[in-house]
């Protein structure tokens, strides 16, 4: 009976696994027919950190010491660009009600859209930023550090993100409400995330920015699924 028991048990959790996975891959599929939208996130967050060392000279020690507020806020800015679209195709053709309506847990489901959205909107930048961090005169350390900042970083901005777009889910001009909505959340990412980079720079530990940017990544990953999940609700019913 209880051999019984524990075998079903297994194959339901089996079974919600498999789930999850199609979910991801299906929206990272789906995402790269699209590959203007992925582009555009990418290359934004090329061209407008490339930009400021063209803008403002060859002096290293100012290049290095506005490298980290300058490719972190274009990393935000990169991310936000694709916000409104993470459920939007889903909602637009009723995919999303389907998934709501499914026997799956409703935050798990949009725990997978999220790290979808991660992957094709913030992964890419944590490859690509220590290349850009070159024309800024960024030592090895600090080029490792930027790197894992943005590893948390990216991935708690795609979370705090989600309760942006699951709030506005089917209201026009989606993207300046999302901004308003989503940005005083961000503050505190950006501000950890450099400082850890900026506290390489002057010879200090970033052991306490990368802590405290690692607790607003632990509560972005508890409390976004949960508000956004809530959010899709309202906006189906």
């Amino acid at each position: 009976m209880i051999e019984n028991k524990l075998k079903a048990k297994s194959a339901k959790n089996l079974s919600t696994f498999s789930v999850l996975y199609r979910i991801l891959a299906r929206d990272v599929q789906v995402a790269l027919r699209r590959q203007s939208d992925v582009t555009a996130v990418f290359f934004f967050f090329i061209i407008a950190a490339s930009l400021f060392p063209l803008g403002s000279g060859a002096d290293p020690k100012l290049l290095n010491a506005m490298a980290p507020s300058v490719l972190w806020v274009t990393a935000l800015l990169s991310c936000m660009i694709s916000l409104s679209r993470m459920f939007l195709s889903d909602y637009a053709d009723g995919t999303l009600e389907q998934m709501m309506l499914s026997n799956q847990p409703t935050v798990l489901i949009v725990l997978m859209k999220i790290l979808a959205h991660w992957m094709l909107s913030g992964l890419p930048l944590i490859f690509v930023a220590p290349l850009i961090g070159l024309q800024f005169n960024l030592s090895g350390e600090q080029l490792q550090i930027l790197a894992l900042s943005l590893l948390m970083g990216t991935l708690a901005l795609s979370l705090i993100g989600s309760i942006g777009a699951a709030l506005t889910l089917g209201i026009r001009g989606t993207g300046v409400l999302i901004a308003i909505l989503v940005l005083p959340l961000y503050i505190p990412v950006l501000v950890f995330g450099a400082g850890a980079v900026n506290a390489v720079s002057i010879g200090m530990s970033p052991n306490g920015a990368l802590s405290l940017l690692g607790a607003v990544l632990t509560m972005a990953l508890v409390f976004a699924p949960l508000a956004s999940a809530a959010a899709l609700k309202i906006a189906l019913e």
